[in-house]
């Protein structure tokens, strides 16, 4: 008896192997660094959602000399979060990405202003010198001043745009009057800088009418005509939205989990539990279906981005709701 329950537990682990060995390989491009602008996906990874669907996924972090569109073009990923303005731009250069899902409600990004500085309303912005982010990021900035009817040439009734990096610098030392701002990240670097909220104002563009989408889940199109890749990213969708309503509900806990997952040591516990807070407020409302009447307002704020817009029209099949219809029904 003993040599056969001996046979049969051997048996049974040469399964569970075969099954462990089964679990379909999965790797993500983020858009950035490991940080809590990612949490969802890494507390899927730390609570065992990707591997209650049979998959095998590996998280490659981003960075300043990382373009996800690349990335994914070259075959690095399977899936990459990006910013809708630089996948409808990548599409229409001919790198076919598609958005397969979207778990970011709402955008972040705003214009951080100093009272000091002359700025209270959007009135005041003639004349001055704003920071703006490029590489696509640059794109709900240039519609919102073609909307004001704000020149962007530097004369005395418009503004001069400065090309920000990716710090608040210019503010701080005074070389602009506003730069660019995410809720989640950079705004809280102004504060602790020493400026207080009472010494801003912030323009954010979900509030003035030109936000775009960000943080999306996109796929090359060719490769959802696979119906065993499309079943790995219905899948994956389902657990990852699944790591993001567990971040959302329990955001301290999601930001050690990031912390955790952070390589390089560079994020502080306070700056990432207070990046999971702001995260929260971007996700929630979202099942990661895409809504298409934000997808047409991001369009629309592209396609009217000044003289030279991300797009020059309407893009057609750049999103789909065939891997959510089967991820979240």
């Amino acid at each position: 008896m003993k040599r056969l329950t001996t046979v049969m537990t051997g048996a049974a682990l040469g399964l569970w192997g075969v099954a462990a060995q089964a679990a379909d390989d999965v790797t993500l491009q983020l858009k950035w660094v490991t940080q809590a602008q990612f949490a969802g996906y890494y507390v899927a990874l730390d609570k065992g959602f990707y591997e209650e669907e049979g998959l095998n996924v590996t998280i490659k972090p981003g960075g300043p000399d990382i373009a996800p569109t690349q990335v994914l073009a070259g075959g690095g990923a399977d899936v990459t979060v990006d910013w809708m303005p630089s996948a409808l731009s990548a599409r229409e250069k001919g790198l076919p990405m598609v958005n397969i899902a979207q778990p970011f409600k709402s955008s972040g990004m705003m214009l951080t202003c100093r009272k000091d500085a002359g700025v209270e309303t959007t009135e005041d912005l003639p004349g001055k010198t704003l920071g703006v982010w490029f590489f696509g990021n640059e794109f709900p900035f240039l519609s919102w001043m073609g909307k004001l009817g704000i020149p962007t040439d530097g004369s005395d009734a418009g503004v001069t745009v400065l090309k920000q990096g990716f710090n608040v610098d210019p503010l701080l030392q005074g070389q602009a009057a506003c730069v660019s701002t995410m809720t989640y990240n950079e705004y809280w670097q102004v504060i602790d800088a020493g400026l207080t909220p009472d010494d801003l104002t912030v323009f954010k563009y979900e509030d003035q009418g030109v936000a775009t989408l960000e943080d999306g889940l996109y796929v090359l199109e060719e490769r959802l005509a696979d119906p065993a890749f499309e079943d790995k990213m219905v899948r994956f969708v389902r657990a990852s939205m699944k790591g993001w309503k567990y971040a959302e509900a329990n955001p301290d806990e999601a930001a050690e989990i990031v912390l955790d997952n952070d390589a390089s040591g560079a994020q502080t516990e306070e700056h990432q539990k207070r990046m999971m807070g702001e995260i929260a407020k971007l996700t929630a409302g979202s099942n990661g279906a895409l809504d298409p009447a934000d997808y047409e307002r991001t369009v629309a704020s592209l396609l009217a981005g000044g003289s030279d817009p991300v797009i020059s029209k309407a893009p057609e099949g750049a999103w789909t709701h065939a891997i959510t219809d089967k991820a979240l029904n």
